[in-house]
């Protein structure tokens, strides 16, 4: 072979080593960032299949909290997070957000979990305004361990939150537990992924080290929505 015939070859040699050394150090650099942060980098994505979801599931970001209506910390979220979140990125479509049960206060999270799932069955829009309530009528200030989550409660919360919900079967859904496996998927999806602390908040894959870093779930987002 000639000298100039294997000129093209070596430059492409050369631009596949400099891409391939380019591509390594992003990489790097990536996960470093992740460790410096303390994101954890999920090895997969949080499966939302028949999980209550608003905003655009097309979307190339996917945003998921864990959450416990027992958990002060997730009502902090839901008040002050959620809110901006939803302005900025679910109403205008362009990402998809879902909500997963976490159970780890007992058969207070249980009831409220199962309250949720029943109400998301009978009427998804409606899903959304009564966790919402369900989270505000959290006492403030109050321990883990306080009880207050009662089957009265979530009554009460429904019938004010969503007034056109069918009250009677969501008493029956209650007493009958009716959605339990569905709950127990949500359980599943906890110890799957190793979900420690509630809120976590996972975005594409990552689960950020500090959900209440609104600036830093943007970043996220916004990375997300370049690629």
């Amino acid at each position: 072979m000639s000298k100039k015939a294997s000129n093209p070859m070596k430059l492409i040699v050369s631009v596949t080593i400099v891409v391939f050394i380019l591509l390594t150090a992003i990489i790097v650099l990536t996960n470093n960032k992740n460790k410096e942060s303390g994101d954890v980098t999920l090895t997969k994505q949080v499966p939302i299949e028949n999980q209550p979801t608003i905003g655009d599931t097309t979307s190339p970001v996917s945003v998921v909290e864990f959450g416990d209506y027992k958990c002060p910390a997730c009502k902090q979220w839901s008040a002050y997070i959620f809110p901006q979140l939803k302005e900025d990125y679910i109403d205008t479509g362009k990402i998809s957000f879902t909500y997963i049960n976490v159970l780890f206060h007992g058969d207070e999270s249980v009831l409220g979990s199962l309250a949720g799932e029943a109400i998301w069955n009978q009427d998804p829009e409606a899903f959304w305004d009564f966790s919402k309530a369900l989270y505000q009528a959290q006492p403030e200030n109050q321990s883990h361990d306080e009880p207050w989550l009662t089957f009265e409660k979530v009554m009460e919360v429904a019938q004010n939150s969503v007034p056109k919900l069918n009250l009677e079967k969501l008493e029956q859904d209650l007493t009958n537990k009716t959605y339990e496996d569905d709950v127990l998927i949500d359980d599943k999806l906890v110890s799957e992924f190793k979900v420690e602390l509630t809120p976590s908040i996972v975005i594409n894959g990552t689960m950020v080290e500090d959900p209440y870093d609104y600036e830093y779930i943007k970043e996220l987002i916004e990375r997300g929505l370049e690629k």
